[in-house]
């Protein structure tokens, strides 16, 4: 089964004399919907890839006359793994600079890499989309309300890489998700000349993994791996540029014992964190349904508002004695504050909060409303 992806009319967002830039983790489906498209096109179009060496030399040349030279005839220029062209926000730049009503696709799987080279040249340029793992807005395709509800333990254990998705047996899914977290997950990192230690990669991970929730001490997981706090945040970073985990920051406008210079991370996917601690168990046999729970809400609340261009500042909070709303989003003049409980049962709203922010909405997102609340 093919699932329809929320980005499939491709067309849409393409313009004349922009670039549509695709990012997104490794094997989440940019080629194949680069190619789908392109199996529909009436465009004429040449379609190339970053790991060529003769697209590199061309691309990567900054040579006017020569970058004309190869995309003369066509209406649209697609670049699969367009990072891996050194230069290749300049090159980008003479396509739709010298070509008038060129239309251009890059894809790119490495954030760090790709959006380091096209910020400054595609300023005013481009049009940016991230591809996620598959959403519960893009399940709603071929699943009702009740099947999202049957198979909600599916997608909180193996996650929504297309691959593990349509794969019927467990353990198909877990060689699957396996095959990612190791031969995929840490390749654009390591490709990095300053990035050696794979070990240390795993074992940062990890430790991320198991304090899904939590406020992360750059200093605490320092001691725990023996290297200095700016080489794990610096480690950190690289795995949020990389899609591979979010950064949420603390919110305080107010209240002195409020925290906001600590930082929670969540995985992209929770299949994915669920193979990187090698825990595959099922619900009832878990100690970590909370973190399973929060982590699955927040990071499909985040394709929510992607797709319907919910514009948002997030952050969580939380005070020193420990009251705590896990997302608070700024929008529309207004604070809109969630806390997410796996099981459902009455919660008291902060009486700090209230007091703080008064105009503000608060409201608990449980197994009982929470379709509504992602899609």
């Amino acid at each position: 089964m093919k699932i329809k992806r929320y980005y499939q009319d491709v067309e849409n967002y393409l313009r004349k004399d922009k670039v549509l830039v695709v990012y997104g983790p490794r094997q989440v489906g940019k080629t194949t919907l680069l190619l789908d498209f392109l199996k529909t096109t009436k465009l004429k179009y040449k379609l190339d890839t970053g790991d060529n060496i003769k697209t590199q030399e061309i691309l990567g040349s900054s040579d006017i006359d020569l970058i004309k030279e190869y995309a003369e005839g066509y209406e649209l220029i697609a670049i699969d793994e367009a990072q891996k062209i050194p230069n290749i926000g300049k090159g980008l730049k003479i396509l739709v600079d010298y070509i008038p009503g060129l239309m251009v696709i890059a894809t790119g799987s490495s954030s760090f890499e790709l959006s380091g080279q096209i910020g400054e040249p595609l300023v005013g340029r481009k049009t940016k989309i991230i591809l996620f793992p598959i959403s519960q807005i893009e399940l709603f395709y071929t699943h009702n309300s009740y099947e999202m509800r049957k198979n909600l333990e599916d997608w909180l254990i193996f996650g929504g890489y297309p691959e593990v998705i349509t794969a019927e047996a467990k353990h198909e899914k877990m060689r699957l998700l396996e095959e990612i977290t190791q031969s995929y997950l840490f390749k654009d990192i390591l490709e990095l000349d300053r990035v050696k230690n794979t070990k240390l990669l795993v074992d940062l991970l990890r430790l991320v993994a198991f304090q899904i929730g939590s406020e992360v001490s750059y200093n605490e997981l320092s001691q725990n791996l023996g290297v200095d706090s700016k080489t794990v945040a610096r480690y950190l970073d690289i795995f949020e540029k990389s899609f591979i985990i979010y950064n949420l920051r603390g919110f305080s406008r107010n209240l002195r014992k409020e925290i906001n210079k600590k930082s929670k991370y969540y995985f992209y996917d929770n299949g994915v964190r669920n193979a990187v601690i090698s825990n595959f168990n099922s619900i009832e046999l878990r100690d970590d349904i909370g973190s399973l729970w929060e982590n699955f809400l927040f990071m499909e609340r985040m394709k929510k508002r992607a797709f319907n261009n919910i514009y948002a500042n997030i952050y969580f909070w939380r005070t020193w004695d420990k009251k705590e709303i896990d997302l608070i989003e700024e929008r529309e003049g207004k604070l809109f504050g969630y806390e997410f409980k796996w099981k459902n049962r009455k919660v008291k709203t902060p009486k700090e909060w209230l007091d703080t922010y008064k105009n503000s909405e608060y409201k608990v997102i449980s197994g009982e409303n929470y379709l509504h609340f992602i899609t």
